[in-house]
């Protein structure tokens, strides 16, 4: 059974564990995912925005079709407030910092599927970086990002030297991915009224 962190007639959000697909891939051996086992709970349930696999933390599902569009819109606009926390590679000396970098998909990988820092044909991609601890090899910060491409942490951290550990793309393979969306900050579809929903990391 899914964590579920927060439910109500409009919406719901669950903590989806890592190695799990939020959408259905291709092939018969990708069809578990984060989806499809939400419709074992909530048949209304309706995809709103994912996470990679190798991520953990807070995803947010509408029950209704108007709730999707109130906070698909609000996604858009970037009116949601996210907040991960991760453990990178490395010692950041610096407090805080932003990671301004376009991204754009490489197509010369396809497998696995790999983004790019490309300053000419990338989308815009932001992301504020806060240190919350450091140990002699790593550093846990909190990542605050402000758009919403694909790998979008992973690459913006991997660029500036510090790999999110764990990742079996942009750094060294470990038991997991140290990524996490521990928080959420948006308006209830229906009411207008702020909502801000946590979920721990767990590492």
């Amino acid at each position: 059974m899914l964590e579920i962190i927060y439910s109500d007639d409009a919406l719901v959000v669950v903590n989806k564990p890592t190695g799990l697909l939020s959408v259905p891939g291709r092939g018969p051996d990708k069809q578990d995912c984060l989806y499809h086992r939400m419709l074992e709970q909530f048949p209304d349930a309706l995809m709103v925005h994912r996470l990679d696999m190798d991520t953990s933390g807070l995803v947010l599902f509408a029950r209704t079709p108007e709730a999707q569009r109130n906070l698909s819109m609000q996604f858009e606009k970037r009116e949601i407030s996210k907040t991960y926390i991760a453990v990178v590679e490395g010692v950041i000396e610096k407090k805080v910092g932003m990671v301004d970098f376009p991204m754009r998909k490489d197509m010369a990988h396809s497998l696995p599927p790999r983004h790019v820092v490309d300053c000419v044909r990338g989308k815009k991609a932001l992301t504020e970086w806060k240190v919350l601890e450091r140990t002699e090899t790593t550093t846990r910060v909190a990542l605050f990002p402000q758009t919403g491409r694909s790998h979008q942490l992973r690459v913006h951290m991997e660029c500036i030297g510090f790999p999110i550990v764990g990742d079996p793309i942009y750094g060294t393979p470990a038991e997991r991915l140290m990524l996490h969306a521990q928080s959420l900050e948006f308006r209830h579809p229906e009411t207008g009224e702020p909502i801000r929903l946590e979920c721990p990391a767990p590492f």
